[in-house]
């Protein structure tokens, strides 16, 4: 009986930093063989690179960069066997390939062969397909090797059996979105359905622009049973070890790490791309506008846990309609979590900008104008602070409110990071219970109070728009099932309502592509996910 040691490296990139991630790479490998004692270490997808490098692809600075990063790793990692995922140029080709090293040798470069296109994914932009399979020999084991989308298909599992394999390995990036685990392991357990040999899954973690990657990484038997699984959202080099017979391979078992419930996993996804976004992009801490409603407070509580509350600043910047409730509650949760709390009157700067447009105004009512100039005073102060402090801006708009345009441009949207720009209101909701489970941080009344822009005299955001309990699934129904009008009435809604929000959704694409980027936490997230055009004739349901 022969044991195998394999290191799963569940490890956080920077996309483009290719010395910092070539660095990481070796120190994790080095680690794996003096620390772990592992016969192997194994990396995520484009590795080298980070993932999604996008359009850096088409840089031949940067694929040479890459290049000389896999030749670091060749010639100074020694003494265990690196599986790693880097952009490989060959033959004037560009490739999704991963390498496998030892001891300054390359002892095989496997080639993706199946180039995802869909959802976030653009990979036929940049990448041509493989066609042969992977393979090398580990203490006399014939170990398979894919690279992420090839295991949701037939074919390249299959292909490296029949080589001979009796282990395969299935490098990934694979972002996170809301059931994304048990997605996964469904799909791994089908191809041991089919082949018998065990699966070895490594994810990264990390944030990148609205991609979050949730690790996750694991071990599925030859019987299909998942016998190892890394905790979601943490950085894990961890050791695996399968028995070979001279027959099969079989895994032994080890720490099992459970899978997060839904407001859990939503809730770690934030706080880590939060964390991601304002380090990697060189951010002193954050700072957002604190209105004493559920989105804001929600929002100024993920930064906190993301980045320690004395690297955020809260500002209540009330206007005329501002009520003393709202005050009362922001500074409650400002205390609550510690964070430096400030407060800006609009007011100044709202009278000024009326008396600027008094002429141009002259004989016209009050309408949201107005309401509008009042968010935008907001936002100029938050930029400002951004750009004397360097904190990043993060916006507080939830998905319900960007769906329908609920929301005004170059104010409550301006922003760097739109954190909960995924999530519906109901599930809004739902964070701020999960947040409160153990001590009331978020005053109760926040909770339970109708929310309200305060914008205008009594002003409630159902007075624009239908129930949040109605409204959500409609949503979810057109813009992430793309279920038509008829579709959506068919399942029990008004049939004016659909209408009115589908109008609603389509009208104000304009604004959403200006809105800044934020967490993608379902499959159909605004922005890479669906992309519809603004100057658009197609009126559904017509």
């Amino acid at each position: 009986m022969i044991r195998l040691r394999f290191a799963l490296a569940q490890l956080n990139y920077l996309v483009g930093d290719v010395d910092g991630n070539v660095a990481k790479i070796i120190a994790a490998a080095e680690r794996a063989r003096d620390a772990l004692r592992a016969d192997a270490v194994i990396f995520s997808e484009l590795a080298v690179s980070g993932y999604p490098p996008d359009d850096l692809l088409l840089r031949d600075d940067f694929i040479e960069a890459c290049r000389r990063g896999l030749e670091r790793i060749r010639q100074q990692v020694r003494g265990i066997e690196v599986v790693v995922g880097f952009p490989e140029k060959a033959h004037g080709r560009l490739y999704n390939s991963a390498a496998v090293l030892k001891d300054g040798q390359i002892r095989l470069i496997y080639r993706k062969h199946h180039l995802p296109n869909y959802g976030v994914f653009d990979e036929k932009r940049y990448f041509h397909a493989g066609d042969a399979p992977g393979l090398f020999v580990l203490k006399g084991v014939p170990v398979g090797v894919t690279i992420c989308e090839d295991i949701w298909h037939p074919g390249p599992v299959e292909g490296c059996v029949r080589a001979g394999a009796r282990l395969v390995v299935n490098i990934n990036a694979s972002p996170f979105h809301v059931r994304k685990v048990a997605e996964r392991e469904a799909v791994v357990h089908a191809r041991i359905v089919v082949t018998g040999v065990p699966v070895v899954y490594v994810n990264q973690v990390g944030n990148q622009d609205e991609l979050v990657f949730d690790g996750a990484s694991f071990v599925m038997n030859r019987d299909g049973r998942v016998v190892r699984r890394l905790p979601e959202f943490e950085q894990r080099l961890a050791v695996v070890e399968f028995d070979w017979d001279g027959e099969k391979v079989t895994a032994v078992p080890g720490d099992v790490a459970d899978v997060d419930d839904e407001i859990t996993s939503i809730r770690k996804a934030i706080v880590l791309a939060i964390r991601d976004y304002t380090r990697k992009n060189g951010f002193n801490g954050a700072v957002l506008g604190l209105s004493g409603g559920i989105d804001s407070s929600v929002v100024l509580c993920l930064a906190c846990e993301a980045l320690g509350p004395e690297n955020v600043e809260a500002v209540m910047m009330p206007s005329r309609f501002t009520s003393d409730i709202s005050l009362e509650d922001a500074k409650k949760l400002a205390d609550n979590l510690g964070v430096a709390y400030r407060v800006i009157p609009i007011e100044p700067a709202f009278r000024a900008f009326l008396h600027m447009l008094e002429t141009e105004f002259a004989g016209l009512p009050w309408d949201v104008t107005e309401e509008n100039i009042q968010a935008r005073c907001r936002g100029v102060t938050l930029m400002a602070i951004s750009n004397k402090f360097r904190r990043l801006v993060l916006s507080t708009g939830n998905k319900s409110e960007m769906s329908v345009g609920y929301a005004t441009l170059y104010g409550d949207m301006a922003g760097g990071f739109a954190p909960i720009k995924d999530v519906m209101k109901g599930k809004v909701y739902a964070l701020a219970e999960a947040i409160n489970r153990e001590r009331e941080i978020i005053p109760a009344r926040v909770l339970v109070r109708p929310p309200s822009a305060e914008l205008a005299p009594g002003q409630k955001d159902e007075d624009s728009l239908p129930p949040y309990a109605v409204l959500d699934p409609i949503l979810a129904m057109y813009v992430e099932q793309d279920l038509s009008v008829e579709e959506i009435v068919a399942a029990g809604f008004d049939e004016a309502t659909v209408r009115r929000v589908v109008e609603l959704v389509d009208r104000n694409e304009y604004k959403r592509r200006q809105a800044p980027p934020g967490v993608r936490i379902t499959p159909r997230a605004f922005g890479r996910d669906r992309r519809y055009p603004i100057t658009n004739g197609f009126r559904p349901g017509r």
